[in-house]
């Protein structure tokens, strides 16, 4: 009995000394790996307009965005207050208001996040 615990003993240090060796050198393994990577050079996409370019294809979708939001608010109160018959109208601007809310919201995030 003693052998067979000597036994398993011994192949467990000599299958597990590997092991316990890579993970002392593995933090400092993958520290140069993220070090290489914040090193690397991004590659630019000749397509993707610059930082200021995006600022101004952003404003010029919130100008439209404004106007419709205020246009469907209007809209509203001149249904709600007024007693006018403007519900289509209202239900057109607010659709559109809310995609065009969303298309904003989605390419501010894909190019400004983590900002």
């Amino acid at each position: 009995m003693k052998f067979f615990l000597k036994m398993f003993m011994a192949c467990f240090f000599f299958l597990a000394a590997p092991a316990l060796m890579h993970r002392a050198h593995a933090a400092e393994s993958n520290l140069q790996i993220v070090e290489s990577f914040n090193q690397g050079d991004k590659v630019q996409n000749p397509n993707d307009p610059g930082s200021k370019r995006k600022r101004e294809i952003m404003f010029i979708m919130g100008i439209p965005l404004l106007i419709m939001l205020i246009s469907t608010a209007v809209l509203g109160i001149a249904m709600g207050v007024f007693g006018k018959k403007v519900f289509l109208a209202h239900m057109v601007l607010a659709s559109l208001s809310l995609c065009l809310a969303v298309v904003h919201a989605i390419v501010g995030l894909v190019w400004f996040f983590p900002f």
